[in-house]
């Protein structure tokens, strides 16, 4: 099994909030409610490699558009990814 983490695009930590950087950007233009996260997920969102931000653009589009019957699990999965 191949480890993906191992090929990441640097990204600069802010931990002052002042600069979401990219991937935080990226995830907020997509759709996604990240005011709810701590620091420290906003951190690992923010490690994310530029091919793990298009699998989790694409996964949330899938689940919309499976609507209904996916809407149950978000509650019990958490709203980071849902």
């Amino acid at each position: 099994m191949t480890d993906h983490r191992t090929d990441r695009t640097d990204r600069t930590d802010h931990t002052d909030g002042a600069d979401p950087g990219p991937a935080l950007a990226a995830l907020t233009a997509a759709g996604f409610d990240l005011s709810g996260l701590t620091e420290e997920q906003h951190a690992v969102l923010r490690s994310l490699t530029d091919q793990e931000l298009a699998l989790l653009a694409d996964l949330k589009g899938r689940l919309e558009e499976a609507g209904p019957e996916v809407q149950g699990h978000a509650e019990v999965a958490g709203g980071a990814l849902f």
